[in-house]
């Protein structure tokens, strides 16, 4: 099934570059390149904010770097047949491994339908990719996982609703792609997987028109799967209990409707019999915006709820965690142009307390979640970076290859400004209290603070030059006291 699934993803990628050959000569084809050296010297480690919400093009190490090249065929919005590919390549220094393939994808598009087949930078969320803390579930945070992604990425008018109720959505199934790394940096002292199988789904729907009436409500729901794979459970003295969670046909099926799964006759999987195959993670996303026509302003406010279990999927439990955001967009002037402001809790997670159903006890209650964990995944992370909110502290951070602050309370600031129309600022504050995990507990609340401040110029004068300083510190008891400085180089054009 490994290799069916590996040479369909190659026989794919094949067909959408012959398929953009037989294309090159249209027109109004749009090609363009990238070229970009960046530069991060510290104290102790890179800052917080410098490691983040980067797309995994980050390190931890005090002083690091890459050159990265990357070409674009973009794909055109306003035909209805149109296709594009993207190849981005870096070479780091001081980074987890020694050479990136960030992303290399190709990609067709029918009428609203858009199919990608290798790994691509996307997001398709809520939240302000530039100033918020991070989606909850796909975040900004780790590298591109290649994957066969089907979507309709921009709202589509439903039929009958008079342009009042769009809808967009997403499928996706791809593998993780950090299996050696795991078993080179965690083999003889902690738990690590490989070939591990990736899936996801969401569907969002918004409601209202702004060239009718102001307001604007949307809303949706994502899911995201680890299945399959080879996991190496750390049992304590360099020994390891190895888990082949089966990856057929109907290990699929599990995956997408969240079925349960596993066989009796292995002790491992007989937990999955009575929750889920695989490690499930989701959540709902809501927000209403305000926006006047002509008016240059708007508001945004917006709630997204995590859920790692049926319980938290429904009403069955209190929903008390949460990532509560606004976002204000200011007219035009020359100080501030967009604030967001977040309050993150996620100390709840459905209670301290579980219990599991059993023949002489048939009342279950399903606590202490421990978000972003799981008993037999390493959990929901790429390439040591959690997928979701990285205030959530990824597991790069960690000895053990897991979550170890998941129970937060979190207040975040971002801020952005044009003071003219060659320099760009933004930025970022976060305040956290951590109470750790309900199995990991710290032996007093841990708190931290991380700022970063960045300007980019871009010079009317050397078109398509950009330079961004960033200078960042963290402060508290959950990463280093640290800061640091950082200096990105970027040429863009058209080919």
């Amino acid at each position: 099934m490994y290799k069916f699934f590996r040479l369909r993803i190659v026989i794919l990628f094949l067909s959408l570059s012959i398929a953009a050959g037989s294309y090159a000569f249209m027109p109004d084809s749009t090609y363009r390149y990238m070229v970009q050296g960046m530069s991060v010297v510290s104290t102790k480690q890179t800052p917080f904010w410098m490691v983040n919400n980067r797309l995994g093009l980050s390190s931890l190490n005090r002083s690091n770097g890459y050159l990265r090249a990357a070409a674009f065929r973009d794909i055109d919005s306003t035909r209805r047949f149109s296709w594009g590919a993207g190849v981005d390549l870096v070479a780091p220094y001081n980074f987890t491994s020694k050479f990136v393939i960030q992303q290399l994808y190709g990609e067709v598009k029918y009428r609203s339908l858009q199919l990608t087949v290798g790994s691509k930078e996307r997001y398709m969320g809520l939240v302000n990719q530039e100033l918020s803390s991070g989606d909850m579930v796909f975040s900004l945070n780790a590298r591109p996982i290649p994957q066969v992604h089907l979507a309709m990425p921009d709202y589509q008018w439903v039929p009958l609703t008079r342009n009042w109720l769009a809808i967009k959505g997403f499928f996706s199934f791809g593998m993780f792609t950090d299996g050696r790394w795991e078993q080179h940096r965690y083999d003889g002292h902690a738990s690590w997987d490989k070939n591990v199988l990736y899936h996801t789904k969401g569907v969002f729907l918004r409601g209202g028109n702004t060239d009718r009436f102001p307001l604007t409500v949307e809303g949706g729901f994502e899911m995201g799967t680890q299945f399959g794979g080879k996991c190496f459970i750390y049992k304590g003295n360099g020994k390891y209990d190895i888990v082949n969670m089966r990856h057929g046909f109907k290990q699929f099926l599990e995956a997408i409707f969240g079925l349960s799964g596993g066989d009796a006759d292995d002790p491992w999987q007989d937990g999955e019999i009575s929750n889920c195959y695989g490690n499930h993670v989701g959540e709902w996303s809501l927000a209403a915006t305000w926006a006047p026509k002509n008016a240059g302003w708007s508001v945004k406010a917006y709630y997204q709820h995590y859920f790692e279990d049926h319980s938290q999927l429904f009403f069955d439990y209190a929903w008390k965690d949460m990532l509560l955001g606004t976002e204000i967009t200011l007219p035009q002037n020359p100080f501030v142009d967009k604030f967001v402001y977040e309050y993150l809790y996620t100390k709840d997670q459905s209670g301290p307390v579980y219990w599991d159903h059993t023949p002489d006890i048939p009342v279950q209650i399903s606590g202490r979640d421990n978000y972003y964990n799981h008993s037999i995944y390493t959990g929901w992370q790429h390439w040591g970076m959690g997928l979701g909110n990285p205030l959530l502290l990824s597991p790069i951070y960690s000895d053990a290859n897991k979550f170890d602050h998941t129970r937060l309370i979190g207040h975040h600031f971002g801020l952005s400004g044009r003071p003219s129309d060659e320099f760009y600022y933004r930025i970022l504050l976060s305040a956290t209290r951590s109470w750790g995990t309900y199995f990991n507990r710290p032996p007093k609340v841990m708190k931290n603070f991380n700022g970063l401040l960045e300007v980019t110029y871009s010079p009317r004068r050397i078109p398509g030059w950009s330079f961004r300083i960033g200078v960042a510190g963290d402060h508290g008891d959950i990463v280093r006291n640290t800061f640091g400085g950082m200096l990105t180089i970027t040429k863009t054009g058209l080919l």
